[in-house]
């Protein structure tokens, strides 16, 4: 049995499932021929039998399927009714089909068993014609075992696989989450005791949570192969669509997944199989010319490597042209002339990822609307992976992918910033750095207000952690700088925290709703000691602090400059009111993004408060001041609050949606007219944005005075 292939094995564990439904169905019609249900779990229990045959070449299984599955058509249509002698025989072939069962089991072949008489008996039965006296078939039973023998491993094949629903696994994994985080906080706690025994036991515990996490991640991996089966039938039709030959080959199949990346990568592969077939592997005749075998090869290949799971998609076609992909980005102004030409090769080949870049010349039902490159870049990232590209002219393309193993449980370092824990997921990480105080002047330099480390020969750019977080400046005298050296879209930069605290397992838990788009946060996890930690989101971190710009081209030197000498800006938190409105209230004013039950909310005198960490605070609805109707949001059971405060005034902000954190240029045009409330009009992510005045609307609140905006 351990050396039948896998695919074999699954065929194997599904066919003897389908014959034990089978015969409880066969039972079922004998008792009522006329059985709809039954008689179509019968006729499609055979025929995948037989469709699977061909596959595999078992070709006698196949023969005396193929047989069965006329016999149960004519059932199924109506034609004749089920009765003894039928039954007999539809037994004896799945007492048969058993039987060649357990021989590949055993042996990986179909065995010398010579089920023609069984097969002829079936057709003449088919045909209508009476079978002879005595020639009923025999049911075929099991053949018992010599009393010497030796147990016979292989025929648990089918018993030693149980089909469990995916909604148990992923409540057993979120157990074992909470476990993991039980078994940090104990080690937490055994840190300051010296009680022997209770301290082997925690070494105990620690063992084996960490054997049943493994055990339990274990039952949610998948082989890749659960992908790839379509890829075949995929280029097949692509092919013919395309007027090209394409030779697949897949290595790597058993490597394993979780579960839940499985899913999220089954599309950007397909973007990826198509535009190499569409738009990378020439047409016959245009390879002929080119001295290159006509049929076109794509190759995908997956492997682990460093934690990782690496896939490659290869195909050996025209390559992709840099000169011309520069040219297709500054036609569709996606990029400036200047900027065009001071990009690398390298830094060419990532536009192909940009929203709506293509360089098809025109759109069929294959590719050229510049929506699928875009597609595996996005979905990619969303997982915590990477893409990049590589390609030379008429030799070929390969797009390498690299994902976490799984979401559910990663390995993160601590870090430290203003007093705040937050964890950064390992895979991102690259190496740690510590600049003593002495020498923070001469390893720390200024390029055009960009603040650099040299780092072995090159320049790293540092982002400070207080700075994109809003924090106070860490003071000057500090003693020295740590820089966790982290990696976002391949391009390195230096994270500056104020402490690194250590490594751990982390469960991942999902944000709510309000900072859910925060591009800072990817999540959040309980720490040993049970405290809450955020986890950075890297590529967010990156973008946040313009070291990776959004629409994902790889800055240069200047581009750095260009961001550190910019104007100066202000964080807004955009909100959202009725269809289309768009607020905003400065982020330096918002203490707390806060949900409130509407049963905390009190009626006084000025209005409606709430109680809030042992003080009073006035509630303002941000709809009923600008006259728009409650939304069903305001009406559930919790309200959204923002919670804002200008040091000595605490008012919370009911408001219906919350959009996004951004940054403005504080000299964007303003619409001149003032309105109460509302401090200024700007233009932000292209729509007109009226930025709030907490204070005014705490005042118009209390005078009952709708604003008008």
């Amino acid at each position: 049995m351990s050396g039948l292939d896998d695919t074999v094995k699954e065929f194997l564990i599904e066919s003897h499932e389908n014959l034990d439904q089978l015969d409880r169905d066969l039972i079922v019609l004998e008792q009522d021929p006329h059985h709809r249900e039954s008689l179509a779990s019968i006729f499609r229990a055979i025929h995948t039998v037989k469709g699977t045959c061909g596959f595999f070449g078992f070709n006698n299984l196949g023969g005396l399927t193929h047989a069965g599955e006329n016999l149960l058509s004519q059932l199924r249509d109506g034609k004749r009714v089920l009765d003894g002698p039928t039954t007999n025989i539809l037994l004896a072939l799945v007492d048969s089909v058993r039987k060649v069962l357990r021989t590949i089991e055993q042996t990986g072949k179909e065995g010398d068993d010579d089920f023609s008489p069984l097969t002829a008996r079936i057709n003449a039965l088919a045909k209508g014609e009476a079978l002879p006296s005595g020639s009923s078939a025999r049911i075929v039973q099991p053949e018992a075992p010599a009393p010497d023998a030796p147990p016979d491993s292989t025929l648990a094949l089918a018993d030693g696989t149980i089909r469990v629903d995916v909604g148990l696994l992923d409540r057993l994994m979120n157990l074992v989450g909470e476990l993991v985080l039980a078994r940090n906080q104990i080690l937490q706690f055994a840190l300051f005791q010296k009680n022997a025994a209770f301290l082997s036991t925690t070494q105990r515990l620690n063992l084996i949570t960490t054997e049943l996490q493994e055990g339990v991640m274990k039952t949610r991996m998948q082989p890749i192969a659960t992908v790839w089966n379509k890829f075949p039938r995929l280029c097949r039709d692509l092919g013919v669509t395309c007027g090209k030959k394409i030779h697949l080959t897949m290595e790597g199949r058993e490597t394993e997944i979780d579960k839940s990346i499985i899913e999220a990568i089954k599309d950007p592969l397909t973007h990826l199989i198509r535009n190499a077939v569409d738009h990378g592997i020439e047409a016959p005749e245009v390879r002929r010319k080119l001295g290159k075998p006509t049929d076109g090869h794509l190759a995908l290949r997956a492997f682990h490597e460093g934690g990782q799971v690496n896939i490659e998609v290869s195909e050996d076609g025209a390559g992709i042209d840099p000169q011309r992909v520069r040219q297709k980005a500054i036609d569709r102004g996606l990029i400036s002339v200047d900027r065009a030409a001071a990009m690398s090769e390298r830094e060419v080949l990532q536009l192909i990822f940009l929203p709506g870049f293509s360089t098809a010349a025109t759109v069929t039902s294959v590719s050229g609307r510049g929506v699928g490159m875009d597609v595996v870049k996005t979905n990619i990232e969303k997982i915590s992976g990477s893409v990049d590209v590589v390609s030379k002219v008429g030799q070929g393309t390969t797009v390498k992918i690299k994902i976490p193993l799984t979401l559910a449980i990663i390995p993160a370092l601590l870090v430290t910033c203003d007093g705040d824990r937050f964890a950064i997921p390992q895979v991102s990480l690259l190496e740690l750095v510590r600049i003593e105080r002495q020498n923070v002047a001469l390893q720390i330099e200024n390029v055009h207000g960009a603040r650099v480390h040299r780092l072995r020969g090159s320049l790293l750019p540092l982002v400070y952690l207080r700075e994109i977080l809003g924090f106070t400046p860490a003071p000057a005298d500090e003693e020295a700088v740590n820089i966790v050296v982290l990696q976002a879209d391949d391009r390195p930069f230096g994270l500056v925290v104020d402490s690194i605290n250590d490594t751990e397992e982390i469960v991942v838990k999902p944000l709510g709703k309000q900072i859910k788009n925060i591009p800072l946060y990817a999540g959040a996890t309980i720490l040993g000691d049970g405290r809450v930690a955020l986890i950075l989101d890297v590529l967010g971190a990156a973008q946040t602090a313009g070291v990776v710009v959004e629409n994902r081209e790889r800055p240069s030197a200047e581009r750095v400059a260009e961001v550190a000498t910019g104007p100066v800006c202000q964080t807004l938190l955009l909100l959202g009111a009725g269809k289309d409105r768009r607020f905003a209230i400065p982020l330096s004013q918002v203490a707390r993004l806060e949900e409130v039950p509407v049963a905390a909310v009190e009626h006084t005198g000025n209005g409606e408060v709430v109680q809030y960490r042992g003080r009073i605070i006035p509630l303002v609805r941000l709809t009923s001041l600008i006259g728009l109707p409650e939304s069903a949001e305001q009406s559930g059971d919790r309200l959204q609050v923002v919670v804002c405060s200008d040091g000595t005034e605490t008012i919370g902000v009911v408001v219906e949606h919350i959009l996004d954190i951004v940054e403005t240029p504080i000299e964007a045009p303003a619409h001149s007219r003032r309105k109460p409330g509302v401090s200024a009009s700007l233009v932000v992510q292209g729509r007109v944005t009226e930025v709030l005045d907490p204070a005014a609307l705490l005042a118009a609140a209390l005078i009952d005075t709708p604003v008008e905006v």
